[in-house]
């Protein structure tokens, strides 16, 4: 038997750190409204695209087409054949001139990831950094404030001769990179996010014009907000915006704020959609 003061605090503070637990890991109440402004016929468009102040890049697994914005026009390409060392890109951010490539072997046994960097004016290979075989399969990479951040998705599919889900999805990691591409801190994602994409994971990332990180699935025509947690490990979600995508990588647009890159595979296209963010998040581009 306990005080009442004693038994009313303590049920304070189960009540209280329940809500704690559970924030950010339910589907959010917000929704944005959105539109698409632009769409492309592009026979690239197959696993994610990139985009600049002039040219968008549409990535496959072994390819890297330069279109420019303005005309839809293909200016350029890098390409390599079925077999070599290029095995799958998987997303393509432009920062200062460079596009930044994940890269990785999937769906081969054991994953094993890259970094590829390449010219933007030229798309010439520049560099190649080797991340080994630890987190998973990396799907992006974006900066932030000087920062890169990326994701190493793992996955419930069983593919081909494996008699294994490869990799497991719930032990899908965001990670914060340090300058020599070591992972110097990683989160993992919230379990109602990952059940959105079935038994695949989570495939792009970028930060927002609003300075918030947003993520894509495998499939759903969605885009997520989410926020680093106050506290632990899970990334906490707090809004979705329909796209006219099917999943797969995206860039954020900074050239014209609100406006996101993505794609829509089976139909080899690469689409523009303006998300309607809030006033005050969007003007702090």
């Amino acid at each position: 038997m306990c005080r009442i003061a004693f038994c009313s605090l303590a049920a304070l503070v189960v009540l209280a750190t329940s809500g704690l637990a559970q924030e950010g890991t339910h589907e959010p109440a917000e929704t944005l409204k959105s539109e698409t402004v632009r769409s492309y016929d592009v026979p690239e468009a197959n696993q994610a695209v990139g985009v600049d102040d002039k040219y968008f890049y549409a990535v496959d697994n072994r390819t890297i087409a330069k279109y420019a914005k303005d005309t839809g026009e293909r200016v350029a390409a890098f390409e390599r054949d079925k077999g070599g060392a290029v095995k799958h890109f998987d997303s393509a951010t432009v920062v200062d001139g460079k596009i930044y490539v994940a890269h990785s072997n999937y769906p081969e046994w054991p994953m094993t990831s890259s970094i590829e960097i390449f010219d933007a004016a030229t798309l010439d290979h520049l560099e190649s950094h080797s991340l080994g075989t630890d987190r998973g399969s990396l799907t992006w990479l974006d900066r932030k404030d000087g920062v890169w951040y990326g994701a190493f998705a793992n996955y419930n599919r069983v593919f081909e001769r494996s008699q294994h889900a490869y990799g497991n999805k719930y032990t899908t990691q965001l990670v914060r990179f340090d300058d020599d591409w070591r992972v110097a801190e990683a989160w993992l994602l919230p379990d109602a996010l990952l059940e959105k994409f079935d038994d695949m994971s989570n495939s792009g990332g970028s930060f927002g014009p609003d300075g918030n990180l947003w993520l894509s699935g495998h499939d759903p025509a969605e885009i997520y907000k989410m926020e680093f947690p106050e506290f632990g490990s899970i990334m906490r979600w707090v809004a979705t915006a329909a796209a006219e995508i099917a999943g797969q990588g995206i860039a954020w647009d900074h050239s014209d704020p609100g406006v996101i890159y993505g794609i829509i595979r089976d139909e080899r296209r690469v689409t523009a959609t303006r998300i309607d963010l809030p006033k005050k998040q969007a003007a702090a581009d």
